[in-house]
Formats: C-alpha cells, structure tokens, sequence
C-alpha cells in the first residue's frame, strides 16, 4: 500500500529534477470502520497499479479515523500537458471518490508532523509483520494525534426549561 515517491517535491529544485504534484484525500471511515477502509484502499491499489501513493497522515476524534492519502500526479509541466501518469492519477482519485464513498473522501490540506509520523508508525506496523491492511492493532488507534481519552468525552447536554418539545 505503500508506493512512495515524495521525495520528489522537496528535493526537485535542488536536483534539477521537476517539482512532482501530489494531491491529498482524506477518508474518514467511522473507527469500527479502519480496517475495512484500509483493505478497500489496498484493493484498490491493486487495481491501479501504475498509480504512485502513499498513506501520509494519520488521526482520528472521538467518532473517526482520518487517513490522509497522497497521490502523486507527476511533474508539474506534465500534469499541465494531462500526461499518461496524471491521467491515470486522476482515474485512481475518481475511484477513491466513487468506490470509497462509505468511508467519507474528501480533498485535504497537507498533513501535519504528527500525522505524518502516525502514518509512518503505521506502514512500518504493516510492512514489519503484519502484511496485511487489514491487520491494524487496535493500539496503533490509540496513539494517534488528536485522540482523546475516553473518560474525557464530554456527555450530552440536557435540554433548558425552554427547549422542551411535548410530545
């Protein structure tokens, strides 16, 4: 799941090399929803496989998980000109949006450091042993950037005297 070629961005002007453009897309699935999420994401991936990506943020709230996909379109001059390479990127984000609509995509900003070493925790967990995307520890979940503990989840407020609907 992990086909990472970003190194292109920060380094294109240094090595003459043309600035790659990546695109991100955030999908959000429900927690229950993570694993089910990442192995439609792998399967996916299988299907596109001349498409270069790679999960590069990861976080989660109290009701989802926020994956954050980079996808790389290719030089900046060649995705101008609609290359083969940004044809075929196009293709995988339009697959994203349509066959991943359960799990919430929408277009992102970069993700920050901390989620950026969450996702890095997590294709290491994926690559070390696991093998699967599937085969996320429940624990990896509760080390992410933006978790709050469970005793701290605020409970629902009780209405006013004037908020009241008969019924």
């Amino acid at each position: 799941m992990a086909r990472n070629a970003f190194t292109a961005s920060g380094a294109g002007d240094q090595t003459g090399e043309p600035e790659s453009v990546v695109v991100h897309v955030q999908l959000r699935p429900r927690r229950g929803a993570t694993r089910k999420c990442l192995a439609a994401l792998a399967a996916l991936a299988a299907e596109h496989d001349e498409v270069v990506f790679s999960v590069t943020g990861l976080s989660k709230d109290d009701r989802v998980v926020r994956v954050t996909v980079g996808i790389d379109l290719g030089p900046r001059a060649a995705v101008a000109k609609f290359s083969p390479q940004a044809q075929a990127a196009y293709a995988f984000v339009s697959a994203v949006f349509t066959s991943l609509y359960d799990h919430m995509p929408v277009y992102t900003a970069e993700p920050s450091g901390a989620e950026r070493a969450a996702a890095t925790a997590l294709l290491e967990h994926v690559t070390a042993g696991a093998g699967r995307a599937d085969a996320l520890a429940a624990d990896l979940l509760d080390v992410l950037p933006g978790a709050t503990p469970a005793g701290s989840i605020p409970s629902p407020r009780l209405p006013g005297p004037g908020e009241r609907i008969p019924a």
